[in-house]
């Protein structure tokens, strides 16, 4: 299993935002790449990186940060206002190790498709965020009439592997995360799902593991307010390169 520290960018600075609330921000740093390289020298193999400026529609695409951070030794998940192929190439071009499609699943499933078929299934996660039990898009401000296991078994057949979890009421909380929505997921849809939004404790992290049907966590809130340590996370989701 994986661990993701999260790295949420919002005018160049690194931010957590309370469920996706642009108005409830905090800043955490004003280096993202200080921050990737703490990560890195405390373990981490991957970094999720979120380019929150896109996933709100705002003109900063955060590409110099993405460029800045691939070149740190790990690899990174990035994903946030990934609306076409043009933007996809670019973050690959950017760096990215695989790119994370949230809105264009729902609204554009073929450009999923498309992007499986051009640089293949390891490098496409498509994000099944959720409130209320609905597919959250736009930033998580609007929702569509699909579940998460709806849209997951829809992404199969799009021949998706990987899925990135979010109960977006829990992200930015530290209420827990929601491992029985996480785990259902994996379960009823058998795709590599990542969870996320909430991690509090090391013991859901060890919950997420015992269950075999979780691929990986990210880590946001719980890490920069020391909730808990990066190096006990990755001690027992392993140092898995992926």
């Amino acid at each position: 299993m994986i661990i993701y520290p999260a790295i949420d960018l919002r005018g160049g600075k690194v931010v957590r935002l309370k469920e996706g609330d642009p108005n409830r921000q905090t800043v955490f740093s004003d280096d993202p790449l200080k921050t990737s390289q703490a990560w890195i020298e405390q373990g981490a193999v991957w970094i999720h990186m979120v380019n929150l400026d896109g996933a709100f529609a705002s003109a900063n695409d955060n590409g110099r940060i993405l460029e800045g951070a691939s070149k740190l030794g790990a690899k990174v998940q990035f994903g946030g206002g990934l609306r076409g192929i043009a933007d996809i190439e670019r973050a690959f071009e950017q760096g990215a190790t695989r790119v994370v499609l949230g809105t264009i699943a729902v609204q554009q499933p073929e450009i999923v498709s498309e992007a499986v078929e051009r640089w293949g299934a390891e490098r496409v996660c498509v994000a099944l965020d959720a409130r209320d039990g609905k597919i959250a898009t736009h930033g998580w401000q609007q929702t569509a009439d699909l579940t998460p296991v709806e849209l997951g078994k829809q992404m199969i057949e799009r021949r998706v592997r990987h899925a990135l979890y979010t109960d977006v009421s829990r992200d930015g909380g530290l209420q827990g995360v929601n491992i029985e929505g996480t785990v259902t997921l994996g379960r009823e849809t058998g795709l590599q799902v990542i969870a996320s939004g909430g991690v509090s404790r090391i013991e859901e992290i060890q919950q997420l593991a015992d269950s075999k049907l979780v691929a990986g966590v990210v880590i946001g809130m719980a890490l920069y307010e020391g909730k808990l340590r990066l190096e006990d996370a990755l001690q027992i989701g392993g140092n898995d390169a992926g």
